[in-house]
């Protein structure tokens, strides 16, 4: 190689090592995949546009993956097809007991819009009464932890129950058709069990415990690209804090990219809870309380460390 060449190839990597970590870390990153679903504030942000916005200058795209649940966002974001998503508590649990590539990036301490449906004209009343029944949920799901701890509020075990496990789009369905006798779900296909399939509530989740969900990135992209994960965390954080104020606005952005009919989205707004922060000690134990019971029922493999997995900023 001659001097010159060296020279120049020597200087590129100098300026290269000079930019800021930022400044580099979004160079290396042309596009962002996020996972999300039919409800929160991802939905939120892609029709305000607000990460696309924030990032248009940098020159990275923002490409949205749609899912139906969370333990298929936790398959694609392990094989790192999805860089970002959000999902309740228990996918990541069953996800780390599986070996995944997954961080936790970022905390939501959910406090409605979650629970047990049972028809109208069921003779199940209380928790007790679930004994011997169907119960549908997704299999992984936060719906799988809150039929857990249901379960064990009433002293009732898992196989008290028979489990269905089935997907939103199919679990609608049976439950309306009389399928399975009792729909453990999230908004907003729990404000349509209520309103359009005839359902009652036979317990809302925060009667029965601390429930969470969280912001997941896939681990790579979270040690390699940490600032702009930051960054994506912090353009949510603002826009869930619009969101709490701004609720009717949030129906009609929901219902828009949804599909699903504004008054369904209005009952899921108006019970949300949007705002976005660290996941703390606090919200740890609880997870952990969650993957405990899990490995105990048999339910995932072996025992696990939530904090483990907990992304920290190293720039924090």
């Amino acid at each position: 190689m001659k001097r010159r060449e060296f020279l120049k190839l020597s200087l590129g990597s100098a300026a290269v090592a000079a930019l800021p970590l930022r400044a580099r870390a979004e160079a290396a990153v042309k596009e962002i995949r996020i996972g999300y679903q039919k409800n929160g504030v991802l939905v939120i942000a892609r029709q305000r546009a607000t990460l696309e916005d924030h990032f248009k200058s940098a020159g990275i795209e923002v490409k949205w993956v749609e899912f139906s649940s969370g333990p298929p966002m936790m398959e694609a974001m392990n094989v790192g097809s999805v860089d970002f998503g959000a999902v309740g508590d228990s996918p990541p649990v069953f996800a780390q007991a599986a070996g995944a590539a997954i961080v936790y990036a970022a905390g939501q301490p959910i406090t409605n819009g979650q629970g047990i449906l049972v028809p109208q004209n069921s003779a199940i009343r209380t928790i007790a009464d679930l004994k011997g029944k169907r119960v549908g949920f997704t299999k992984g799901s936060s719906a799988h932890n809150i039929v857990v701890q249901t379960l064990e509020k009433a002293g009732l075990i898992y196989s008290d129950i028979t489990p269905v496990y089935l997907t939103p789009p199919d679990a609608g369905p049976a439950f309306a058709n009389g399928s399975i006798d009792a729909w453990a779900i999230w908004d907003p296909y729990f404000a349509i069990g209520e309103t359009k399939q005839n359902g009652r509530i036979l317990v809302n989740a925060h009667e029965i415990t601390k429930t969470n969900s969280f912001f997941i990135a896939n681990r790579d992209f979270a040690r390699n690209h940490g600032p702009v994960l930051q960054q994506i965390i912090d353009v949510l954080a603002s826009t869930a804090n619009w969101a709490e104020a701004h609720r009717d606005e949030v129906a009609k952005s929901l219902s828009t990219v949804t599909g699903i009919p504004l008054d369904i989205q209005t009952i899921a707004a108006n019970r949300a809870a949007f705002r976005i922060g660290p996941v703390t000690d606090d919200i740890v134990a609880t997870q952990q309380g969650v993957a405990d019971r899990f490995f105990k029922l048999g339910l995932i493999p072996k025992e696990i460390a939530i904090r483990d997995i907990v992304w920290r900023n190293p720039q924090s």
